[in-house]
């Protein structure tokens, strides 16, 4: 089954060129099935990049799902436009009352920050509660996940010497997790980030399990079973020039930055990058949506509490 998004979204024209299935709005309200109802709260300054990413992997699900895309009201970003946002953003003011079969948080550019400095840090504060009662799912990614593990579980961060920074290959702890399903004893996953957690400080919290880490970069998946929770520390999502742009802008603003690790073809940043991680971003995100289907309520207000023991 195809997501369902807004008929005009800017990212409908690129998935459908893509081979994605997208469902107009119009053609979706006539089908008599509930869609999964899936929120992506995206706090990166280039919105339409990172719907985009998301719900190309979003849409390879075989069930309909519609996404909303939600925005913090107390902050507005410079590298999106107004009109967009107005028309294809809610604020989370505005869809509070709602429940969510899942919700995506993404990463932002302020990792570096202590969490409490963030200007938003109150706003996102009061989301996180607020996914306790009316998100099935959730699903942190990168400083969205780093944010979510410090306000849950007090999971401290760690400033880094340099930059983490490349395509680094993973570890497969955990084979038979639902949310692993498919997924190879090890492989290849984006990373940009100047923070880190730590193994140790994982273990000492008994509600968070290790999925997947790194012997060069450290944890990259995490979960917390009892409420459903994925912590995604890279970028998982990221399209093939992604870790380009980035190493470019760096570069353009005379930022100490090194060669993506392991991205570009013999390191050499004039050839164009290979993408060797799409498949399994596929995976985890139709893993993700598939252990939401089976376990969220049909009816939507009914959605809230632990997960059975």
């Amino acid at each position: 089954m195809p997501i369902r998004i807004p008929d005009t979204l800017p990212a409908a024209e690129t998935l459908k060129r893509e081979g994605v299935a997208v469902m107009r709005e119009t053609d979706a309200v006539r089908q008599d099935i509930r869609p999964l109802q899936i929120g992506l709260l995206n706090l990166m300054p280039n919105k339409i990049r990172t719907e985009t990413q998301l719900a190309r992997l979003i849409g390879a699900s075989p069930l309909q799902v519609e996404l909303t895309l939600v925005r913090v009201g107390g902050h507005q970003p410079k590298n999106t436009s107004a009109d967009h946002l107005i028309s294809f953003y809610r604020t989370w003011e505005e869809i509070r009352d709602r429940k969510f079969d899942g919700l995506i948080v993404t990463g932002a550019p302020i990792e570096q920050m202590p969490f409490k400095e963030v200007t938003y840090w109150h706003e996102l504060s009061r989301i996180f509660d607020w996914t306790r009662t009316n998100v099935h799912s959730p699903f942190y990614i990168c400083w969205g996940a780093m944010a979510a593990a410090w306000h849950f579980h007090g999971l401290p961060k760690y400033q880094l010497d340099r930059k983490a920074f490349g395509v680094f290959r993973q570890r497969n702890l955990a084979p038979a997790s639902p949310y692993l399903s498919g997924f190879s004893d090890d492989f290849l996953i984006p990373v940009s980030r100047w923070t880190e957690v730590r193994r140790e400080d994982i273990e000492a919290r008994p509600a968070l399990d290790l999925l997947v880490d790194c012997e060069k970069t450290g944890p990259c998946l995490l979960q917390d079973g009892a409420r459903r929770s994925l912590y995604m520390f890279n970028h998982v999502e990221y399209d093939s020039f992604s870790l380009k742009e980035e190493y470019e802008r760096d570069i353009a603003q005379g930022l100490p930055i090194a060669v993506p690790h392991n991205y570009f073809p013999g390191d050499d940043p004039a050839r164009s990058p290979l993408n060797r991680w799409r498949s399994h971003a596929h995976l985890l995100f139709g893993n993700w949506i598939n252990q939401t289907y089976q376990s969220t309520p049909y009816d939507l207000s009914a959605i809230g509490g632990l997960a059975p023991t």
